[in-house]
């Protein structure tokens, strides 16, 4: 493994002109590493945007194919960081080292999948409408759009996917996917994780002979205002706190030149039990469900932290099992020391409201977190409680019993924008309750039919955004190629002679992508 040194990385070099050193720690123990990182400066990063503002012509202009075989070498370069690598990464989240080794296929897959992305071309979206010169009253002009990288892109890393959300995560991913230099700010949860993979990332673009500054990195609490307002960022890709979010949200709105912000912040993600799935596996169900929110100790942004049932002796049985679930659950460490701050509070604020009852879970002790169940009565949450609207970020969830359908349905439209809504039903539930779908499609990004939506399968398909909170764009995703689309905009050429056309457009299409030809989808050149 290569030697961390805790410098920032600008321009294809390292900088720590910075006085603020800071330490990493192990997130089980809370004793120091050995790994200390130096916080950028203001001037540094300034000069890491200004490296990435520099090397964005370049790295635009390269062809996708090239672009490619950037992607492909940064995951090979991920394939190879070896067990030391993996140790480390465990001791600055408390993850097994299973969850690491299959969370660094995933990130070294999705920058495989898209290289396939820009292998096939449909991303350009290229439209062409040719000159109509005898048309009646008025000609027409020869129009061509495609669609191109917007600029640098300032990527935040989230703390509960030290790989796969990070540094060489989904949004670090399609932005040097869509021609978008990126500057990163690492994490304080894992910043030797964070050195290597970007050390990774350096060497994939010098054996494939990227512009120096096509990837940078910066470490620093207080460093993200600078980079954000920097006007030569033109997008920003977050995942974290919905604080944390919309304040980077108002930060790039506030600017002479206002940017997008896509960040994907909060979500209690409600889970649907109906009365037929009940009667035919209510004790599955509970154990799944509670399996579910167990899963990486509730710090998942999918994690189920709600769910609804239709009040009946089989729902009530359903809550008995889940409850007997959570107090059989040991207690477990999360990332980091703030994180189980945060949770101790959550939990808290419910245990405080009058309406919320406490069902199960042990008393939180020392540093690790006791998983908890609270049931709260439904007419909060029709009546718009913010508390039981409020992800807690950790291993609990809450139950709502309502009275009958009318009820649940009140229920749903109170609710805010979700990343996912599930339905756990037999065929018998999802006719009768189909009313329910129209109301969930506006509510999530995704909607599951008997699953659990702690497993987001990274894909074409994929969405994982929401109406805000969830995110602060409903538009896009920041799992699957779609996501590419966040770091795009679309530029149209009118009466271009074909040299200086972009080859997406060009007469004799060399790139052979299918593009919409006079209304019609087409893969043919045109006469020239």
């Amino acid at each position: 493994m290569t030697r961390i040194t805790g410098q920032n990385f600008i321009g294809g070099h390292r900088s720590g002109a910075g006085t603020v050193h800071l330490q990493s720690v192990d997130a089980s123990t809370g004793e120091a590493l050995p790994y200390h990182f130096i916080q950028a400066t203001e001037s540094e990063v300034n000069a890491a945007v200004s490296a990435a503002s520099a090397a964005f012509p370049a790295f635009r202009s390269l062809p996708a194919t090239r672009r490619a075989e950037f992607l492909e070498a940064i995951a090979e370069e991920i394939d190879n960081l070896d067990d030391d690598f993996v140790a480390i990464v465990c001791r600055e989240t408390a993850l097994p080292a299973a969850r690491i080794q299959g969370e660094r296929g995933r990130t070294s897959g999705q920058m495989r999948l898209f290289a396939n992305v820009l292998r096939r071309g449909d991303f350009y979206g290229a439209r062409i409408d040719q000159a109509l010169p005898d048309r009646q009253p008025l000609p027409r002009a020869d129009l061509r759009q495609c669609r191109m990288g917007v600029g640098p892109v300032a990527v935040f890393g989230a703390s509960n996917f030290p790989l796969a959300f990070s540094t060489a995560g989904g949004d670090t991913a399609s932005a040097l996917a869509a021609g978008c230099p990126v500057v990163f700010k690492a994490h304080s949860g894992h910043m030797a994780t964070a050195e290597q993979v970007a050390l990774a990332i350096v060497r994939a673009a010098e054996r494939t002979g990227m512009p120096a500054g096509v990837f940078n990195m910066i470490y620093g609490a207080g460093v993200g205002a600078v980079l954000v307002k920097h006007p030569a960022i033109q997008a920003v890709g977050f995942t974290g706190s919905l604080p944390g979010g919309r304040a980077l949200c108002d930060m790039a709105a506030a600017r002479p030149q206002p940017i997008p912000v896509f960040a994907e912040m909060s979500s209690i993600n409600p889970v649907l039990v109906l009365p037929q799935a009940l009667r035919a596996r209510g004790e599955q169900i509970a154990r799944e469900l509670g399996g579910s929110v167990m899963l990486g100790a509730g710090q998942f942004c999918t994690s189920p932290g709600l769910v609804l049932g239709i009040r009946s002796p089989e729902f009530s049985a359903f809550i008995d099992t889940l409850g007997q679930f959570f107090s059989a659950q040991p207690a477990q460490t999360l990332l980091n020391a703030g994180g189980l701050a945060s949770y101790s509070k959550g939990i808290q604020r419910l245990a405080d409201v009058d309406g919320i009852r406490h069902l199960a879970g042990a008393p939180q002790q020392g540093n690790l977190a006791s998983p908890q169940l609270f049931q709260a009565n439904a007419s909060l949450l029709i009546d718009g409680a913010e508390v039981l609207q409020e992800e807690v970020f950790g291993p609990t969830t809450l139950v709502v019993e309502v009275a009958d359908k009318a009820q649940l349905l009140q229920a749903l439209h109170s609710l805010h924008g979700q990343l996912t809504a599930t339905l756990i039903a037999e065929p018998a539930d999802v006719q009768a309750f189909a009313e329910v779908v129209p109301v969930l499609e506006q509510k999530a990004g995704r909607l599951l039919l008997n699953g659990y939506p702690t497993g987001v399968e990274v894909c074409d398909a994929m969405v994982h955004g929401g109406p805000y909170p969830a995110t602060s764009d409903a538009r896009g995703t920041s799992v699957g190629t779609l996501a590419i689309d966040r770091f795009l905009r679309p530029v149209c050429y009118q009466n271009y002679p074909d040299s200086l056309l972009p080859d997406a457009l060009k007469n004799a299409n060399p790139l052979g992508i299918q593009r919409l030809l006079d209304g019609k989808h087409s893969r043919e050149p045109l006469a020239c």
